[in-house]
C-alpha cells in the first residue's frame, strides 16, 4: 500500500485534473493552466509522482481498433470466501487477457470484471470455457455495454462541454 507523505492541496488537485485529461501536456502548458510558473509546477508534479499520488502514465487504446469492440461487465460470485479460494480466483483471473479490470466489491457479487472481446460469440466462448471454469466460481452474471460515455460527459453530469 502506498503511503502519501505530502498533503494534496487545491493546486495539486488542479494539476491532477489536467493530467488526467491530458497526460502528455507539456509542463509549460500545464503550469499556465493551473496558474503556476513552470519550475514550481514541475516540482509539484515530481512530488506527486515520488509520493505515489501519480502512479504512472499510459496510452488509452480504442478497443475497437484492436479487435475488442464488445465490452462486458461480469459480476462473479464465489462458492466460498476462504482466503485460499479468494487467492486462487484472483491469481487466475488476472491472467486472462480479456479481463481489463478486476474489482473486488461488496454487495451481490464478489467481483466485478471489465471484459473486452471481439464480439458476442467471443464472449460466449470466453464465458463458457474460461471464466466459468476459474477456481471457486459459483455464478457469473453478464452485462453487455450498449454505449460508453466519455469521462468528460460523465463528470459534467452528462452535459456536453462546448
Amino acid at each position: 500500500m502506498t503511503q502519501y507523505s505530502a498533503k494534496v492541496d487545491d493546486v495539486d488537485r488542479s494539476i491532477l485534473a489536467v493530467l488526467e485529461a491530458d497526460g502528455r501536456i507539456s509542463n509549460a502548458d500545464l503550469a499556465a493552466r493551473v496558474g503556476l510558473s513552470p519550475s514550481p509546477c514541475l516540482r509539484r508534479v515530481r512530488r506527486l509522482e515520488e509520493t505515489g499520488v501519480i502512479r504512472g502514465y499510459r496510452a488509452v487504446v480504442d478497443p475497437a481498433a484492436v479487435g475488442r469492440s464488445l465490452r462486458v461487465f461480469a459480476g462473479v460470485r464465489l462458492v466460498r470466501h476462504t482466503r485460499a479460494d479468494v487467492v486462487a480466483f484472483e491469481r487466475a483471473v488476472v491472467r486472462l487477457p480479456e479481463v481489463v479490470h478486476t474489482h473486488h466489491v461488496t454487495g451481490h457479487y464478489d467481483y466485478l470484471l471489465h471484459v473486452e472481446v471481439a464480439d458476442l460469440a467471443a464472449y460466449e466462448d470466453f464465458h463458457a470455457n474460461r471464466l466459468a471454469g476459474l477456481p471457486g466460481v459459483a455464478a457469473v452474471t453478464s452485462y453487455v455495454t450498449m454505449k460508453t460515455l466519455p469521462a468528460e460527459a460523465s463528470r459534467a453530469g452528462g452535459r456536453s462541454r462546448g
